[in-house]
């Protein structure tokens, strides 16, 4: 069987930046692997497989697909409007063709949690190239087995302390009062930016001890070009957005 993976996708309307994060979180590629059996088999012992039904629709252009697409929707307003369309034609789940490699969406929550749930005897974790250079080898999220459940383990252990506990509450609470203390009356405030903000602030003080200033927001705009190399498309050259978010890396 060819490759083949599968993508779960969210169907919130949500900004690029809450995509990528949902896309570390939450939206998972799985390449699709048959296991063969150890040995040989006579053709006495050996069962006809049945047809494996791929579900409905198209893998748009050669080589490109659907990716061009896919990423001015990750880009737009509406990044969903992707998902949307082909789910209205085709189902909740239904094949495409991103980033270079066949691809079957998964937008049905019962059908992701058995992809998710299953043992890598059916799937295994796999992702994109761009991904896994700006994630580098040793990312958490290309380690397995026990080494995975270790730094899992670790992971938890660090902000599960009681002291780490009281001051992400403090600081928390901090630059929310800082961050409400700048609103005007007449001033249009969107929340999710602001959250975003204050999460980074958060997280940066837990994780670096690093308080807000100059140096955090040169931090945090390396951090946005980063961000925006996940979406993009695998070339590594001078100009492209891989290439720039691995100079910000």
């Amino acid at each position: 069987m060819d490759n083949l993976f599968i993508q779960f996708s969210c169907s919130t309307t949500v900004t690029l930046t809450t995509v990528v994060v949902l896309f570390l979180s939450t939206i998972v590629l799985l390449k699709i692997y048959c296991k063969r059996r150890d040995g040989s088999s006579s053709s006495r012992n050996t069962a006809t497989s049945p047809p494996i039904s791929i579900p409905l629709g198209t893998l748009g252009w050669p080589f490109i697909g659907e990716t061009i697409e896919f990423i001015t929707c990750a880009y737009s307003d509406r990044p969903e409007s992707f998902m949307d369309k082909r789910r209205r034609v085709y189902g909740k789940v239904f094949k495409s063709h991103v980033f270079g490699s066949p691809t079957i969406v998964s937008t049905d929550a019962e059908v992701s949690r058995v992809v998710l749930q299953s043992d890598s005897k059916n799937f295994i974790p796999s992702y994109r190239r761009s991904l896994t250079e700006l994630m580098g080898k040793s990312s958490i999220l290309l380690i397995n087995g026990n080494l995975q459940r270790r730094v899992h383990g670790l992971i938890g252990s660090f902000f599960k302390s009681s002291h780490i506990k009281a001051q992400i509450t403090l600081d928390m609470q901090k630059y929310v009062q800082e961050s409400m203390a700048l609103w005007r009356d007449d001033q249009l405030i969107y929340i999710q930016d602001e959250t975003k903000n204050i999460a980074f602030h958060v997280l940066v003080k837990a994780l670096i001890s690093l308080d807000p200033g100059r140096e955090m927001q040169s931090l945090k705009q390396d951090f946005q070009q980063f961000i925006a190399g996940l979406m993009s498309l695998p070339i590594n050259i001078p100009g492209t957005q891989l290439y720039r978010s691995l100079q910000a890396s």
